[in-house]
């Protein structure tokens, strides 16, 4: 190799050191970065010779450990093999239209098209959508819903950030687009639906009236709210039934609204969808890329599903009342210490910040030391003030389980990682 070309080389591998704290010094002291898990017993999961209760995953309902799927995974692949390796254009095995009858019944949308993953739906469907109109992207919203829509821009499209928690931006925002691209060019308002870092819920109904008076068309990522949140909740299921994401959660229908989910979290499949008119369906068909080129899903995750909607119809309530009990334990134990968490709707998703962005190491330590693996967060992956852990919740979670990561919480605020100073 050239000098010139190890020049090159070494300039692509630079970064820059942010810091004590920071994403990469924080991975050069803990193990939980970048981790080799060599075998799961349930929840608990093995890192070398060190054993761990997971709460870093996202299997919200316990899917991927529950024997019904797993032998119908099993069962299908006897069948069709380990992948159906036709792009969809081409071939669809019959799993695919079952998929999406009985996913349009459960949501209660006009349609669905069932595609491999979020992130490719978001990078090849939302620009097409956007055409040269534009894009408002919620400034918390998923990096790859801000990666699509920095692809419409580059593609033509008018884009700007707004906040939720500040709708009057929202109306500032429609109004400047819809001055910009025209009366007739569609406007896309993009944003997560039960937020993956605060576990929080967006006001929908409040910005589907703003949106109206522009024209706009909302686009809601729901990866982590389908399975999870469903329709008429109440004291007996704060969660709500059924599971069909933060939409009907929110009593909302799907007038000017498109909603992209996904199955790899509550569901533990390889799949995603994207919930729309049945002409937009028709018309994605001839025009996606996901569709039109991609390699499907493997066929345990389409079967997977399809056992996954049995499971959810005959007792998915049950396995989110689990999940609720579960996280309010951990939630009502924080309250307790007076630790702050940005997390308010009761979500399985609960973020904890460190007393100072510097100690996330620290709490790496603690929670390693007691058998804890969570999701770190240190900056750039989340604001230097936010940075901490995320606990996500499962309904298989045991008790006992439940009741060690609390007392774990307490060693923590003992030792002012985790305090009182971050509360509100």
């Amino acid at each position: 190799m050239t000098e010139h070309t190890d020049d090159a080389m070494g300039k692509l591998v630079e970064h820059t050191d942010g810091g004590p704290g920071d994403l990469g010094s924080t991975g050069e002291q803990t193990p939980m970065y970048d981790a080799v898990i060599e075998e799961i017993d349930g929840r608990n999961i093995r890192i070398g010779d060190h054993w761990l209760v997971d709460y870093a995953s996202c299997n919200y309902l316990g899917f991927d450990l529950n024997e019904e799927i797993i032998a119908a995974s099993q069962a299908a692949i006897e069948r069709w093999g380990t992948h159906p390796s036709w792009s969809r254009l081409l071939g669809n095995p019959a799993l695919y239209p079952e998929i999406e009858e009985r996913l349009t019944d459960l949501l209660s949308a006009p349609d669905s098209l069932v595609l491999p993953t979020i992130t490719l739906i978001h990078t090849a469907i939302l620009p097409l959508l956007a055409e040269e109109g534009g894009v408002l992207l919620e400034k918390r919203a998923h990096k790859t819903l801000f990666d699509a829509s920095i692809i419409a821009r580059n593609q033509g499209a008018h884009f700007a950030k707004y906040s939720q928690d500040d709708l009057d931006t929202l109306d500032d925002e429609l109004r400047a687009a819809r001055a910009a691209i025209g009366p007739d060019q569609p406007l896309l308002v993009c944003l997560d639906g039960l937020n993956s870092m605060t576990g929080n819920v967006p006001p929908l109904a409040d910005m589907i009236g703003r949106c109206e008076r522009y024209g706009a068309i909302m686009y809601v990522d729901d990866a982590h709210g389908f399975g999870v949140l469903g329709e008429h909740p109440g004291p007996d299921l704060p969660y709500g039934h059924r599971g069909n994401s933060v939409v009907r959660h929110l009593g909302q229908g799907y007038d000017n609204l498109i909603l992209v989910g996904g199955f790899s979290k509550a569901y533990s499949a390889i799949l995603a969808f994207i919930a729309l008119p049945t002409a937009l369906k028709e018309k994605l068909k001839y025009s996606a890329p996901p569709y039109l080129y991609s390699g499907p899903s493997p066929t345990a995750s389409l079967a997977g599903v399809l056992a996954g909607f049995d499971v959810n119809d005959r007792y998915g309530d049950a396995l989110r009342a689990d999940l609720y009990t579960n996280t309010k334990r951990v939630l009502d134990q924080l309250e307790t210490l007076g630790v702050r968490t940005p997390n308010v709707s009761g979500s399985p998703i609960i973020e904890i910040p460190v007393a100072d962005p510097e100690r996330v190491p620290d709490a790496a330590r603690v929670l390693w030391d007691r058998g804890i693996y969570v999701t770190l967060a240190a900056y750039p992956l989340v604001p230097k003030d936010e940075s901490g852990f995320r606990i996500q919740m499962t309904a298989v979670n045991t008790p006992e389980q439940v009741g060690h990561l609390c007392e774990t919480l307490v060693v923590l605020a003992e030792q002012d990682i985790i305090s009182a100073d971050n509360a509100e």
